[in-house]
């Protein structure tokens, strides 16, 4: 499965990219704001691959973990998810992680942007939830660029370096996706 941004493919990931995951993972940077943690091994960055890799066969499907790769370039530069919630209530979790060496040029933006809208066009989805610790700002603007709002606050329930963190949840209704589609549109016309 191939998803295109004007910048970016989302592809999903593949044996092949274990390295670059394995690398994303490790750097601290990447890793200030995540409750998965650095791995302690080559091994559990592939354990954790495998795993993605099992749900692409799953039906129905549940899990989608894209490789981000810079058209231009031919480059990785970190990975993005959704997550499928039980299939009455049409819901969706998206999560994402991007290498250091491309943070402030609008990339998880625009990948976001693209997953969100493969959710709700192509898989009929009702709601997208993310969430993001209180101190990854960076994260908070990003879901808030795409039109998610913020709903609330969890408080300390993400494990981070050995101390609890609140987080914000985030969320955009199918709603809210299509009139900013609509208002996009008649600015454009």
């Amino acid at each position: 499965m191939l998803l295109q941004t004007d910048r970016l493919y989302l592809r999903e990931i593949s044996i092949k990219e274990t390295g670059l995951i394995h690398e994303l993972h490790s750097l601290p940077e990447t890793d200030e704001f995540n409750t998965l943690g650095i791995p302690d091994s080559f091994q559990t960055t592939e354990t954790i691959v495998n795993e993605w890799l099992a749900s692409q066969a799953e039906t129905p499907r549940t899990s989608y973990v894209f490789y981000i790769e810079l058209i231009e370039k031919q480059q990785f530069i970190g990975l993005i998810a959704l997550n499928v919630g039980k299939s009455k209530f049409k819901t969706a979790e998206v999560w994402y992680k991007i290498h250091v060496n491309h943070w402030r040029k609008g990339y998880t933006t625009e990948a976001l942007q693209g997953l969100i809208s493969w959710g709700f066009n192509e898989l009929n989805l009702h709601r997208i939830e993310a969430g993001c610790a209180v101190d990854n700002i960076a994260s908070s603007r990003v879901m808030e660029k795409v039109g998610m709002t913020q709903e609330g606050r969890k408080r300390k329930n993400l494990p981070l370096k050995g101390t609890w963190s609140d987080s914000f949840l985030y969320a955009i209704l199918d709603e809210d996706f299509y009139r900013s589609q609509l208002n996009t549109n008649q600015q454009h016309a």
